[in-house]
């Protein structure tokens, strides 16, 4: 026995290389591959979560693949809706760019002018320099570029959605007839899609609602293309910590530098974009999805940064998503489940409870919310 252990000590410093080394060799792989896989990585989020609507719809008497069908046709219909919707404000956006990026550029030069006035030593010619319009507005075409790369890519991530969602439907089949003995691997894959689900379709709802709740500020303020800041809003708040704010911030430009708008118009919006973020992502998503489905913030920051480089704006769309999945496919496993706690927040439950699979901790925690709220009733 012991002679196992010291032979075990031995060879971890030989595996630990080893485990590098392979790291290493997929990170590069999937940065050289990132055009194909790009397309494959949104066809399996977007197949996730449609898979929440294909069993409702099964459990209510449908067939599965006409669960699929019915499924496919209503969100595909819904954004093809809102595509036609979005081309008209997109279109009168870039229209108007260059205007705005002029009228911001005679704003920031009027507060330089105010700041040195005020007595502060600021050169403002030198600080103008910093803020040449030609090169602030080389992000917007770069980030619509790839944006309209993944549009032209539509079809065929439309198409690998199909073809996932209806191979999933004998997926259980493939795998009983493939291994001698598929109870555990089903057992440990089927809480893996299921914690999956449910955090992807939690944050696809929250993501929702905080669109919605944009789009209504930004009518009430009065900001021009609110459909477009609203689903900006909802596609940036798979972004952790900064999606946010960087949703923000275009909105709150344009009206400050608009005719009808104002300082006053700026600031009740930005307020409003804290107010909907802060209730959304700090006291809302926390209590749904409960505090196992949760990350670290320098781990989340640590995604945002790795994927993004890796993929681009998608892989920073989909950092959370992905390290998500990361986390619960380590937490799955009795033999990773340390992995998968050492990428969870701070505050968790009990050290009793860290053997405990993931789902089974949400589920233990949300319980114990109901009878800790019953009892101060």
């Amino acid at each position: 026995m012991e002679d196992e252990v010291e032979a075990q000590e031995r060879r971890l410093p030989l595996n630990l290389t080893l485990a590098l080394a392979a790291l290493v060799v997929i990170v590069a792989g999937m940065r050289a591959g990132a055009d194909l896989l790009v397309p494959v990585l949104l066809s399996l989020f977007i197949a996730v979560v449609c898979t929440a609507p294909v069993q409702w719809l099964h459990e209510r008497g449908l067939g599965l693949r006409l669960s699929v069908w019915v499924t496919l046709v209503v969100i595909g219909g819904m954004l093809i809706l809102l595509a036609l919707l979005l081309a008209n404000s997109v279109g009168t956006f870039a229209e108007a760019l260059p205007g705005i990026e002029e009228k911001l550029y005679e704003y920031y030069l009027r507060l330089l002018d105010g700041l040195a006035s005020m007595g502060l030593a600021i050169d403002t010619q030198r600080l103008a320099g910093f803020l040449d319009t030609q090169k602030l507005g080389e992000w917007l075409p770069a980030l619509l570029s790839q944006l309209g790369n993944l549009m032209m890519q539509s079809i065929v991530v439309a198409l690998l959605v199909m073809f996932m969602l209806f191979e999933t439907l004998n997926f259980r089949d493939k795998i009983s007839r493939a291994l001698a003995n598929p109870a555990p691997s089903l057992e440990r894959f089927n809480e893996f899609s299921h914690t999956l689900k449910r955090y992807l379709a939690v944050k696809t709802v929250i993501s929702l609602v905080t669109g919605a709740l944009v789009w209504v500020a930004c009518l009430l303020v009065g900001v021009d293309f609110p459909l477009l800041w609203a689903v900006l809003a909802f596609a940036l708040n798979y972004i952790p910590n900064i999606g946010s704010a960087i949703a923000a911030v275009p909105a709150v430009l344009l009206v400050l530098v608009s005719p009808d708008g104002g300082m006053g118009d700026a600031l009740l919006l930005s307020l409003a974009y804290l107010s909907i973020n802060f209730v959304m992502g700090n006291l809302v998503e926390p209590r749904v999805m409960g505090r196992a489905l949760g990350l670290s913030t320098f781990v989340a920051f640590l995604s945002l940064v790795v994927w993004g480089w890796i993929f681009g704006v998608t892989g920073m769309l989909l950092s959370v998503v992905l390290t998500m999945t990361l986390k619960i496919a380590l937490d799955s496993h009795p033999q990773t489940r340390w992995m998968a706690h050492l990428l969870g927040p701070a505050k968790g439950g009990p050290v009793e409870d860290a053997s405990r699979p993931l789902a089974e901790r949400a589920r233990m925690s949300k319980l114990k919310r109901k009878v800790e709220s019953v009892q101060r009733k």
